[in-house]
């Protein structure tokens, strides 16, 4: 079968399944219109199997060589690389996105299928550590110690809805867990399962060119229930989600529940504080108050690094500021938002806002024209009656923000002390500002992931040092990150092997394994070659 025919089939263990019942279909947000073909919608028994089959590859998967491993994370880029337009045009019909921000977005999911490709080969992360034995030592000798990160077994992850392709079947989590070797389940999102279909087969097609276990990979599709009994099989675990506060606090429920509880790797929910500091503001309040903007509506807004919450001390820069971006705002056409349903959450979360008599809305948007379009909102409150209500912290999926009025610096660090834990957190400021910033940036470590200066936190680079994670409800694991090579260690668990004969070491501990891989001797850090 062509790897661009989408079918509705689901993938379960190399095999496309025909016979379970067909419910879902996509909805082009755009124009409303009902896409074909029909999907079909995984049975409970369906879920059993393809954990099954996942339980049944780890070993040999798990066993594979480094350089097998890689080689199957670049023939699943170079496999979606050759769907070519037929990828572009499946997702711009399901999300309503554009084929320009699709490429870009097919570009970083190859290339972070690559990047891990790479990281793989390096074998930094196997963190492999050796204490030789001190026979010698009193008044007790040291035993030989050495110790590698093995991975901890079948993952399910879950696409999102808002990067059908960069955190979706063949995203991060994805990405990041065949790195580390653990088979992966995915339960595609119902918003985009044809875009989920084809790259689904690119990775299946990969996996049979690589000669591995068909259980390394399944595809699967359906609601509330089929996510909940993927995530309580026995044969997974741990859990990558991206997606709303409620589904991803529900999956945490489900796997501490188990007999067997496992991690779920969920990033929910984040505002994305921005905060101006006084001689920024001074400086450059209307350029400021456009890279907001832009910001802000940057996609329909519905980005998880969406700049929802500003916070300035109060006066007349502040006024500037506003009446800039209420200007700016007031242009912008909206685009379609990903899903019927998203629309109206964000049409709701507006209304709500205005609704508050606490709240000032500073702007709207221009009308849309068409299907699913939500105009961009600004609304502002002061400080005071921040603090008192929780929900003006609270996520609004889309282009709505609110301004935060404080009274002086007293008033700016309490506000950001009063912050739920976020991804982000961006300081515009210029040099007179730094005293300041000085006094934030120990308050906002402990707040977010990420800390920005000087810029907008929409766009999160694919690299070794990037962190998207961060404090409750940013994430259920603020150790932990989504993107970049440093989230390879969530799948990951670390083994120490004491006094083992060197036959029965893993390969990476032997003497040939040590002299290959960079890795710690008694502490100090020794390089291959």
């Amino acid at each position: 079968m062509s790897l661009d025919q989408i079918t509705g089939d689901l993938l379960i263990g190399g095999e496309a399944v025909t016979d379970a019942p067909r419910a879902m279909r996509a909805i082009n947000p755009d124009s409303g219109a009902v896409l074909e073909p029909a999907f079909a919608t995984a049975t409970p028994q369906d879920v059993r199997r393809a954990c099954a089959l996942a339980a049944e590859a780890f070993p040999s998967y798990r066993g594979a060589g480094l350089e097998a491993r890689a080689r199957f994370l670049e023939t699943i880029a170079d496999n979606i690389v050759a769907l070519g337009d037929a990828l572009i045009e499946r997702a711009s019909a399901e999300t309503g996105l554009p084929a320009g921000r699709l490429q870009g977005e097919r570009a970083r999911t190859v290339g972070q299928l690559r990047l891990f490709a790479a990281v793989v080969r390096a074998g930094e992360w196997l963190d492999l550590r050796v204490d030789p034995a001190m026979p010698d030592r009193q008044p007790l000798p040291r035993p030989d110690l050495r110790l590698r990160q093995i991975p901890v077994g079948p993952v399910a992850v879950f696409g999102a809805s808002n990067f059908p392709l960069a955190f979706s079947v063949a995203g991060g989590d994805t990405a990041s867990a065949l790195a580390a070797g653990c088979p992966v389940v995915v339960k595609g999102h119902p918003a985009h399962p044809g875009t989920g279909e084809l790259v689904g087969r690119a990775i299946d097609a990969a996996r049979e060119a690589c000669g591995l276990h068909p259980g390394v990979f399944s595809l699967l599709l359906g609601g509330i229930e089929t996510g909940t009994a993927l995530v309580t099989d026995p044969a997974i675990k741990a859990v990558g989600f991206t997606g709303s506060r409620g589904g991803g606090l529900a999956l945490v429920a489900a796997a501490a529940s188990r007999p067997e509880p496992i991690p779920v790797y969920a990033e929910m929910s984040s505002v994305n504080p921005v905060f101006l500091l006084p001689g920024a503001l001074a400086a450059r309040a209307e350029a400021l108050a456009h890279g907001f903007v832009d910001s802000l509506t940057l996609g329909a807004g519905q980005f998880c690094t969406n700049p929802g919450i500003v916070l300035a001390i109060d006066g007349p820069d502040l006024e500037r500021f506003m009446d800039a971006a209420a200007a700016r705002l007031a242009g912008v056409k909206p685009a379609p938002m990903l899903t019927p349903g998203i629309h109206s959450a964000f049409e709701a979360g507006v209304k709500a806002f205005a609704e508050n008599a606490a709240v000032e809305t500073v702007s709207r948007g221009a009308p849309g024209e068409g299907a699913n379009r939500g105009p961009g909102a600004l609304f502002a409150t002061d400080a005071e009656s921040f603090a008192a209500d929780p929900r003006l912290a609270h996520e609004v999926f889309g282009a709505s923000s609110l301004i935060v009025r404080c009274v002086g610096a007293e008033g700016f660090i309490a506000a950001a002390e009063k912050l739920e834990g976020q991804l982000t957190a961006t300081l515009h400021l210029d040099p007179a500002d730094y005293p300041l910033a000085r006094e934030l940036v120990p308050v906002l470590e402990g707040k977010v992931g990420r800390i920005l200066a000087n810029g907008w936190p929409t766009g999160v680079e694919v690299s070794h040092a990037m962190v998207h994670g961060g404090p409750f409800p940013a994430t259920s694991d603020s150790r932990t990150t989504s993107v970049g090579t440093l989230a390879i260690r969530r799948f990951l668990r670390p083994v120490s092997y004491q006094d083992l004969p060197e036959a029965l070491l893993p390969p990476e501990l032997q003497a040939d394994g040590l002299a290959s891989l960079p890795h710690l001797l008694d502490g100090t850090r020794v390089l291959p070659g």
